[in-house]
């Protein structure tokens, strides 16, 4: 296969094509039009304006999205990075629901949310509106890496805005989880790497090694994959370094930049450690053991393979377009090699990341441990525009062998999943909120169809493919705009049905129970070990700026600080003072929720 620069004919630059023999635009309005039309898009500040007013549209329909999301539903991921907020924004420290202490670059950025104000709500909607200004950067990082491989600037700003709009890009930027800056990262990471392993200028070689460097130290610092892309960024300094792909000074600088931010991520979380007594994240000890154990081995694999798949499916086909193309050009000397170089890494992180993540997910019962998600999300925006370049790029014919190619890999991924998962696909619990993307491709929100999800997923690409054989290069507008449409209805559709009744879901755990109780800002609550899990995790944020313990206070001491108790009802028929008779004469029944099936006990 050839390079993308080299498998087409010199094509003009944007609107060049259309430029009107009359300069002035003479007495037709149709070459009045081209003519003003070409004199903006050649103008120097036109394509930042575009870019600015295409991230501020971005902007504002995440913040529409999220306008009715007022508390966490997403137990106990969201409520552990509040708890981080909190902390890191100087305010008291509580009960971690998690039980371990997570990295915490993401909760530092949204930590500010948590500085302004005491209401717990405001400071929700705050950290959506933080997640929206930083997941909207999609799309000026999707337009420049699309640049760099090859698109014209007008294509590149299509498929880039389709891109920012995917589903698996916005959905997560739903919650307070790091997978709302993650594909951020990523995508900033390679778009730096190829950068500096390009020919380019001394001086942006620097900048790119920086970057690339940063943005992986960042990523470790965010998310426990972020290890995985250190490693790699590691080992590619390392080679370059040896065998002499970039100037040796950038290499020394991105080792430098690499080495310092990793240690800033590592003393940040020896920081966050201390202020909790929580024990150390056993996540890795998991991994571990079910890459030495036989028996684990197997699931490990199947798992592993059944989060490729679902990237495939969810980017529909394009991510198995970046995969078939980044392997190929494992054996090319045709493609850049700053392009094999990257193309490398990209799959080395997703089947890393997968192996990681699967090794460490526990047996729950869950069907979307077979086929997860959220853990290679933050490759979508990275694997899209690759392949999107594919499409827009490459000859016919290259294009068809790697949509086959994209196939294989897919049908690979489906049958060692559904041989090995087997009924359990099926049997297994079914949450809707991880699996979105292939529940909107089968109008199916109860359950998990893989087959109907491939066959829905790879329609949509042939169909992008036979745009390209019918009109030609002028066809992948039509196949550009078709993008912006159905992925800004898809993330519209997978809002509504997954994200708003997820959340409503959760209400009564949330804001509905600290109205009901009684509970006031600045509360100190002790909530019984037995109490329901979800009001738990919920109520760590809730009670703001208060604490939250989480104790039995029938055998456990209470705190003296603590001004409200939450335990459940006593046994049926009996007053509500015999679930604690041996408590001390200050506290008293405050409340009582026969139908929510809770006592608040407060002090005289």
């Amino acid at each position: 296969m050839r390079s993308p620069a080299k498998a087409v004919e010199a094509q003009p630059d944007d609107l060049e094509q259309t430029r009107p023999t009359d300069a002035r635009g003479g007495s037709d309005p149709v070459l009045r039009i081209k003519a003003w039309a070409l004199r903006a898009a050649t103008h120097r500040r036109f394509w930042p304006s575009v870019l600015i007013g295409g991230y501020l549209a971005q902007l504002l329909f995440r913040l529409y999205l999220v306008r009715h999301l007022s508390y966490p539903s997403v137990h106990a991921d969201e409520d552990s990075y509040l708890v981080l907020a909190r902390v890191l924004a100087g305010r008291s420290t509580t009960e971690m629901p998690i039980g371990v202490v997570i990295p915490g670059g993401y909760p530092l950025l949204i930590s500010p949310a948590l500085r302004v104000t005491d209401d717990p709500v405001l400071a929700y909607h705050l950290i959506m509106g933080i997640n929206a200004v930083l997941n909207a950067l999609v799309l000026p990082l999707a337009y420049v890496a699309l640049r760099r491989l090859g698109l014209r600037r007008m294509l590149a700003y299509g498929f880039a805005f389709a891109t920012a709009l995917l589903p698996p890009v916005i959905f997560y930027s739903q919650f307070v989880m790091s997978d709302a800056v993650l594909p951020v990262l990523a995508l900033c990471w390679v778009i730096c790497m190829h950068g500096w392993l390009s020919e380019e200028t001394a001086k942006r070689r620097y900048w790119y090694a920086a970057g690339m460097s940063a943005a992986a130290a960042y990523s470790m610092a965010t998310h426990d994959r972020g290890a995985v892309i250190v490693a790699l960024t590691g080992l590619v300094i390392v080679l370059a370094l040896v065998f002499r792909w970039a100037p040796w000074r950038t290499g020394v600088v991105a080792l430098v930049v690499l080495g310092a931010g990793a240690a800033a991520a590592k003393v940040m979380a020896a920081w966050l450690l201390k202020q909790f007594t929580v024990p150390d994240s056993s996540v890795g000890t998991q991994a571990i053991d079910a890459f030495t154990n036989p028996e684990l081995l197997g699931r490990t694999l199947a798992r592993a393979l059944g989060q490729i798949w679902y990237l495939i499916v969810s980017t529909w086909g394009m991510a198995g377009l970046a995969v078939a193309v980044c392997l190929f050009g494992l054996f090319s000397g045709r493609i850049p090699r700053a392009s094999r170089v990257v193309g490398a890494v990209m799959v080395a992180l997703m089947c890393g990341v997968a192996l990681a993540s699967a090794a460490a997910l526990p047996e729950d019962g869950r069907i979307d441990n077979w086929v997860y998600a959220r853990y290679l999300a933050l490759l979508v925006p990275a694997m899209f525009v690759t392949g999107a370049a594919v499409l827009t790029r490459l000859r016919l014919r290259q294009v068809g062998y790697l949509i086959l190619g994209a196939l294989g890999v897919t049908a690979l991924c489906y049958v060692v999943v559904t041989q090995y998962a087997s009924w359990r696909l099926y049997k297994q619990v079914f949450i809707g909120w991880s699996m979105p993307d292939t529940s909107f491709l089968t109008a199916n929100w109860s359950g998990l169809q893989m087959a109907r999800a491939t066959v829905a997923a790879f329609a949509l690409l042939l169909v992008g493919y036979l745009f390209r054989i019918t009109a030609g290069r002028k066809g992948l507008w039509a196949v550009a705009v078709s993008l912006v449409l159905f992925a800004g209805f898809a993330t519209a559709t997978i809002t509504e049905r997954v994200s708003y009744s997820h959340s409503n879901y959760r209400k009564p755990e949330a804001t509905g129970f600290t109205k009901e109780a009684g509970i006031k800002r600045g509360d100190n609550l002790v909530i019984a070990w037995d109490m329901e899990w979800g009001l738990r995790m919920a109520q760590t944020y809730e009670i703001f700026p208060g604490r939250v313990w989480y104790k039995d206070p029938r055998w456990q001491e209470v705190p003296a600080e603590a001004t409200a108790i939450v335990t459940p009802l006593a046994a049926e028929g009996k007053a509500a003072e015999s679930y604690w008779p041996n408590r001390p004469n200050e506290w008293y029944v405050a409340k009582e929720s026969k139908k929510s099936g809770w006592i608040v006990w407060r002090k005289h």
